[in-house]
């Protein structure tokens, strides 16, 4: 029987040159430190963010390696690259996603469509989420909003600290 690969996710970033989702994972049973490239395709500013994360995230062939990290992180990973394929800086995507993404506690949420509360609640739990994991706990994801350097070689940058080579 085939076992089953657990990844343990390490850091998730966007690239936007070509536009694609990194993941830096690590496979449990090794030391070595991987990084998936995945490439967004069918996607615009016009396109909606929370759909496009939970398409990736149920992608067979990415849905292994997404396991570690939540769909919120992804919902924000998306919207940077919305934000710069609508000509924002990234501190401007940021700044919005913050404030979309923020619970108002003057808001009355009975007045709010299904939608709507629905994307509260998933924001409440987020924070509940966010709160209630410390930063030892082996599935805690650092959210890393830098893009990639583009003409070096991945390789060259120090992640790999496993790797026993001097660096």
């Amino acid at each position: 029987a085939r076992t089953v690969m657990t990844y343990i996710a390490k850091k998730c970033g966007i690239c936007f040159q070509p536009p694609s989702i990194i993941l830096i994972y690590k496979e449990d049973s090794k030391d070595k430190t991987r990084q998936r490239i995945m490439p967004v395709r069918n996607f615009s500013k016009f396109s909606d963010c929370s759909m496009a994360a939970e398409q990736l995230k149920n992608n067979p062939w990415h849905k292994a390696y997404l396991e570690g990290v939540s769909l919120h992180q992804l919902q924000k990973l998306y919207s940077l690259l919305k934000g710069h394929m609508g000509g924002e800086s990234l501190a401007e995507s940021l700044e919005k996603f913050r404030q979309e993404n923020t619970i108002d506690p003057e808001e009355d949420m009975n007045k709010l469509d299904d939608k709507e509360l629905a994307k509260r609640k998933s924001i409440m739990d987020e924070l509940f989420e966010k709160n209630r994991k410390k930063k030892d706990d082996p599935d805690f994801i650092y959210d890393i909003e830098v893009e990639f350097p583009q003409d070096e070689q991945l390789e060259s940058c120090s992640w790999d600290v496993d790797s026993g080579e001097e660096i």
